[in-house]
């Protein structure tokens, strides 16, 4: 800083008339000063230097202030709103003024200039300067003015020193911090229940952290698919479930293993699904192993399970890549409930089914040859179609079907929910 007694005047603008921020005459050395401290620091400015600047003052402050807003992604009437409640805080420390007092601050937007203000007393002898006023000089301000009233003085401090410094940068850096997480907390809320893309970073007790770009997420172990190599770095799609604000900012909580994930999935590779001219009526999924996906078309001509497949399965497949190998069969929805239960035990081929709606129960008969095939590993099959349809499925071999039921499953009516 050049010396104002040495005949060349400083170029700093400053934040009121006795003291201000402390910027080089350079634009872009005070940017990097905002950028290094994420805020503006505070020194103490004599009243000899602040009067050499003189009204010599550029919008260096408009210009960091926008420039720290683009930065950190926050509006500048926030950084605004920081930097004035920075300065009543400060101000406050600085002079001790008890918390009754009202003071307010105001901050050119183009210069930086702050006018100090706080409310005193009128009185007719003054007792405590800091928030009593004497009738005398009272009327000088106002003609009016009589003891007992409240009058705004202008209380400018002519040396606001390194503590009331620091305490502005603390407030200024807080009330950013606290901008930014309502920022993210507002972009995030308005997702729940899509797809986000995110990086594995780190495992902890809790589940594994995402890194999702401006934030961050967790992945329980409750959402975690047991049979996916979860590693560092691993890039993966997740279905957000849920953003809940904290303290601490707001908390993301992501899954592999929710049925939104494999609607998300299916809009995002299939056009029709995405556009609503195929509908995905009803989902069943046992994560990392299998899912059966009920589909009807809302335009005539279309073939809901040709369209979900795509041409040579590349549309499918693709899900079944972002499902790190979970297969997916693809049925034909229907009205008709046997119907719609022999296409939910596809790939088995059906002779016959039997309903009895009272108990809600369909008897399938299928091929000897096809028994093991239709109930499934486990008797994952016969089990993902109970799921799917809503009905208990009791699968005989139709050459035996007076035997007692190979396979006796139930289920619940499941939509795309939960």
């Amino acid at each position: 800083m050049e010396n104002p007694a040495e005949g060349r005047l400083p170029r700093l603008p400053v934040l009121a008339g006795q003291w201000g921020l402390c910027y080089t005459g350079s634009q872009e050395k005070t940017l990097a000063l905002w950028r290094k401290w994420a805020c503006p620091t505070f020194f103490a400015v004599t009243a000899g230097r602040a009067a050499a600047c003189g009204g010599a003052v550029k919008n260096d402050f408009a210009t960091a202030m926008a420039s720290l807003a683009r930065e950190k992604g926050v509006e500048p009437e926030d950084i605004l709103q920081a930097l004035t409640a920075a300065l009543i805080a400060a101000y406050r420390r600085d002079v001790n003024a008890p918390p009754t007092q009202r003071v307010s601050v105001e901050v050119d937007r183009q210069t930086g200039r702050a006018r100090v203000s706080c409310s005193k007393t009128v009185v007719g002898e003054v007792r405590d300067p800091q928030v009593e006023l004497a009738l005398a000089e009272a009327r000088r301000l106002s003609p009016d003015a009589a003891p007992g009233d409240t009058i705004e003085v202008e209380s400018t401090p002519s040396n606001f020193g390194r503590i009331a410094a620091q305490t502005a940068k603390q407030v200024v850096l807080q009330r950013l911090r606290e901008a930014e997480r309502d920022r993210i907390y507002r972009e995030f809320a308005q997702r729940e229940g899509e797809l986000i893309l995110g990086i594995l970073q780190r495992s902890e007790p809790r589940g594994w952290i995402v890194d999702l770009g401006r934030a961050e997420a967790v992945l329980p172990p409750t959402e975690q698919v047991p049979t996916e190599p979860y590693r560092a770095g691993l890039r993966l799609k997740f279905y957000l479930v849920e953003v809940e604000r904290t303290s601490k900012g707001p908390v993301m909580t992501v899954s592999r293993t929710h049925r939104g994930l494999l609607r998300r999935l299916l809009e995002l590779e299939v056009p029709e699904v995405f556009q609503g001219l195929v509908e995905l009526k009803a989902m069943a999924r046992e994560p990392g192993s299998r899912s059966k996906v009920a589909v009807a078309a809302r335009q005539a001509g279309l073939d809901p399970v040709g369209a979900c497949d795509g041409p040579r399965g590349v549309r499918i497949q693709n899900v079944v890549s972002e499902l790190l190998g979970e297969k997916i069969d693809v049925i034909q929805w229907h009205a008709e409930p046997a119907t719609f239960v022999a296409n939910a035990l596809s790939p088995a081929q059906v002779v016959s089914v039997e309903l009895d709606h009272p108990e809600r129960t369909a008897t399938v008969l299928v091929p000897e040859r096809q028994l093991s095939l239709a109930i499934g590993k486990e008797g994952q099959n016969a089990r993902l179609a109970a799921k799917l349809t809503g009905w208990r499925i009791d699968i005989k071999a139709a050459e035996v079907a007076a035997a007692p039921p190979a396979a006796t499953l139930g289920g619940s009516a499941e939509g795309i929910g939960r």
